[in-house]
């Protein structure tokens, strides 16, 4: 018996979905545990994301779009009506229990009153049993509620799902490779899916009173109720991804809304985006020797560009030993080093009690550190940011704008209002985009390039692009090569080279290391990160593989 036949032996809703899936379009999903890296443009492709849920993406040429099914256990209407029972007794036993002081714990406490609600068993004697409940109603206290073992097992999963889990989106959200969920009204559930883009799902919230619940509680989970009066909430769920929710039809012309970027517990690792195509060996190894040098670096794009994912999976460059501090609106950053100090704005309660990103930049230069990561740059600390930068702390963020001419007009207009002199304290621009090539989604560096300084005799502040991407080969062009003002102007002297361009045999042997685990398919971030480190200390005798 293979994987396929086995999940749909554990989980009889799979096996019925595929058995009506064939008859429909004659064809058969093909079963995968991971996505693999070359894919079909069109895939009819089942993904295990954990008992008793499933994904299902499928697309033809002549449908001209791929679309995402959520496969679950579905109840019926009278399981329907024997969950919400169910549901009512757990929530009235519960305030006479004790305060679970995990997940863990909550997990185990809704199994125990779920097993002293119902009564499990099969035949005559459940179905008698269940003849005089209906009778009494479910709403009693004191009557347990008869099922089958196979409502008992869709129950359990519901009551997890709803109380500890998602609700209608726990599908989405189990879905490794799911960037963000964007929802308008009851219906339209979609996703940016990591390697189809924007899809459209099968799920639903079914009725305007349990969408407006899933939003309250969600928006409690983040300590910022809405409410008609407050209907807008931003913040953090309990396992770090970030969530926007528009609460109110007045705000929301189509319907409340919400907008969750899910977040990762392991970052992206720097070989990933390689062996992807966002970026190649050798703008990495240039990355490498930046950071390892203290250069400050802002990864530019717009929304949904990839800066984030960029920086985290660049902060394994930073040297170990490095002092750290972290300052976000949200938790995103995860620096791999053990001294970092994370710090995160306050933007509830009175105004005297809230806490910016200005004034936590501001308090983190008091303590010293090697490098400041600024989660986004947008208002007033940019100037702060520079400040830092000119006296020695090298800043690396992210920020919102397409080019670097874009960037700059940005820094240096309102509200940030750079002196256009002090842009050189900026070192290196990274810009990225969300590009569509030959109908994927992809992400992609379009260029880096070095901030060389305000010259009043050209008017302006002159830029090198050190590495280009063409859209038409999708090949990253090393254009700096013997002509990078930062590699040989500011590393080569920090590295004390009399030849500065002996700094290009540092980048190339870097680049090597980074094929190496390439081929190797050495990609898991914390391995990365220690071949990295040990590079670092005992050079190429510290490798794991000859180069």
């Amino acid at each position: 018996m293979n994987e396929f036949e086995m999940a749909m032996q554990r989980n009889p809703h799979l096996k019925e979905y595929v058995q009506t899936f064939r008859k429909e379009t004659n064809t058969t999903p093909e079963f995968m545990q991971k996505l693999s890296g070359d894919l079909p443009q069109f895939p009819n492709i089942i993904l295990p994301v954990g008992d008793p849920i499933f994904i299902h993406l499928y697309g033809t040429e002549k449908l001209g779009h791929i679309r995402y099914y959520a496969i679950e256990p579905r109840l019926s209407q009278e399981e329907q009506e024997k969950y919400s029972a169910i549901k009512n007794k757990i929530l009235e036993k519960a305030p006479n229990e004790p305060v679970p002081a995990s997940e863990t714990e909550l997990r185990a406490q809704i199994s125990k009153l779920l097993n002293e609600s119902v009564i499990v068993g099969t035949g005559g004697a459940v179905s008698n049993r269940k003849n005089v409940v209906e009778r009494l109603g479910f709403a009693a206290i004191d009557r347990k509620v008869p099922l089958t073992q196979f409502e008992y097992n869709k129950i359990a999963y519901y009551l997890e799902r709803d109380i500890i889990g998602s609700g209608a989106i726990e599908p989405v959200i189990r879905d490794p490779y799911l960037e963000d969920i964007h929802s308008i009204g009851v219906n339209n559930i979609y996703i940016i899916h990591k390697k189809y883009g924007m899809l459209r799902t099968n799920l639903d919230f079914g009725e305007q009173k349990a969408l407006d619940n899933w939003m309250r509680s969600m928006s409690e989970r983040i300590g910022r109720p809405v409410s008609e009066s407050t209907p807008i909430a931003d913040g953090a769920l309990p396992d770090g991804s970030r969530i926007n929710i528009i609460y109110s039809e007045d705000v929301s012309i189509a319907g409340s809304s919400f907008t969750m970027r899910k977040f990762s517990e392991e970052s992206i690792s720097i070989i990933q985006l390689i062996k992807w195509g966002g970026i190649n060996t050798e703008m990495a190894a240039y990355l490498w020797l930046c950071l390892e040098n203290g250069m400050s670096i802002f990864f530019s794009g717009e929304t949904a560009s990839g800066k984030t994912t960029m920086l985290n999976a660049c902060l394994c460059f930073i040297q170990e030993n490095s002092k750290i501090y972290s300052i976000e609106d949200t938790p995103e950053v995860l620096p791999p080093h053990e001294v970092w100090q994370r710090l995160i704005t306050r933007e509830s309660g009175p105004q005297e009690s809230r806490v910016d990103t200005f004034t936590l930049l501001k308090a983190a230069l008091r303590s010293r550190p090697n490098y400041i990561i600024v989660g986004e740059i947008r208002g007033a600390e940019g100037a702060t940011a520079f400040q830092a930068m000119q006296t020695g702390h090298p800043v690396i963020a992210t920020f919102h704008a397409s080019a670097v001419k874009k960037m700059i007009q940005r820094l240096t207009g309102d509200p940030i209002n750079i002196p256009v002199t002090f842009i050189d304290n900026l070192n290196v621009a990274m810009i990225l985009q969300a590009v569509y090539v030959k109908g994927k989604f992809l992400r992609r560096c379009l260029s880096i390039e070095e901030i060389e300084g305000y010259y009043e005799d050209v008017g302006g502040v002159v830029t090198r692009a050190v590495f280009k991407w063409d859209p038409e080969t999708d090949v990253h062009h090393f254009r700096g090569l013997n002509n990078s003002f930062i590699l040989e102007d500011k590393i080569a002297k920090i590295q004390g080279y009399e030849d500065t361009r002996k700094i290009y045999d540092d980048l190339f042997l870097r680049a090597r290391i980074l094929d190496e685990m390439v081929n190797r398919d050495i990609e898991q971030y914390d391995e990365v990160y220690e071949i990295i480190k040990n590079f670092v200390k005992h050079g190429v005798d510290g490798l794991p593989f000859p180069i």
